[in-house]
């Protein structure tokens, strides 16, 4: 498997910046070309890091999470790098290694390497590798509901996840659940799902979950709101409620993504 990451760099002086970035009041397109070095963020109590903040929540758009592609340097890391004692992450290994404390227990995560972390469980993570390494990393604010116990902490791998084939399909859309779709300890699932090529959403998905869509392999067509765009390795998608959405698998390999949507809660009135 591969998992694309942003490019970074700068596009030379021949490129038009005319590209297929896009912001609507539906959702947002932001291509693999536009994740680059001057668009990156530092956070405070970091080192040797710098990161893409793709998604925030925004008034009126995307409204529950926030989504980072996570570059650490060679000895780079945090002892501290969740602020908000309310929040949950999850964290995704595309290139690398870390070393991801939760608790006291240590986990070395590589590609493929996925953890769920609680809300207000103290981690820590650490590149102790002479090399690069990526991650992805989506945060929520976790939301308790009644007579429902906290969910615990968890790691595992892309390998090691069977896909859930879709129904009806033939085979070729399955979705790699990490979390158990019926355990409502869980407001949040981040979800890889896989299209061969050629499978497709066969209908306009229309709901009331928000999307975070990175694209970690492959190539397709995707059914924004009116508008279907071309989307490759490293594009990301961000929807909003009710977007509908649908997608054609093109090219000669599957077609990945890493997915985040809320779930098992109430709307909030």
């Amino acid at each position: 498997m591969s998992y694309a990451f942003p490019p970074g760099g700068l596009p030379d002086q021949s490129v038009n910046p005319e590209g297929s970035a896009v912001f609507t009041t539906a959702y947002a397109v932001l291509p693999a070309i536009t994740q680059r070095d001057i668009v990156t963020s530092l956070l405070p109590g970091w080192t040797g890091m710098r990161m893409w903040l793709l998604a925030r929540p925004l008034s009126g758009f995307a409204e529950t999470f926030s989504q980072y592609a996570v570059e650490l340097q060679a000895g780079g890391g945090s002892d501290t790098p969740e602020v908000d004692t309310g929040a949950q992450s999850v964290v995704f290994v595309a290139n690398g290694q870390v070393v991801l404390t939760i608790g006291a227990t240590h986990h070395d995560l590589t590609a493929g390497g996925y953890a769920y972390i609680p809300a207000g469980v103290a981690w820590t993570i650490w590149n102790r590798s002479g090399a690069v390494a990526q991650f992805h990393w989506v945060r929520k604010r976790y939301v308790p509901a009644e007579g429902v116990a906290h969910p615990e902490a968890f790691v595992t791998h892309d390998d090691a996840v069977p896909p859930t084939v879709m129904p009806d399909c033939d085979g070729v859309w399955a979705t790699t659940r990490f979390a158990d779709p019926s355990d409502l300890r869980h407001d949040m699932h981040v979800n890889i799902v896989t299209f061969l090529p050629g499978g497709r959403i066969p209908f306009a998905e229309t709901h009331v979950m928000e999307h975070g869509l990175y694209v970690l392999q492959g190539t397709a067509k995707y059914l924004l709101n009116t508008d279907w765009v071309d989307v490759g390795p490293g594009d990301f998608m961000w929807l909003r409620a009710f977007c509908p959405q649908a997608c054609v698998a093109t090219g000669d390999q599957p077609f990945r993504y890493l997915l985040y949507k809320d779930v098992n809660r109430h709307a909030v009135l």
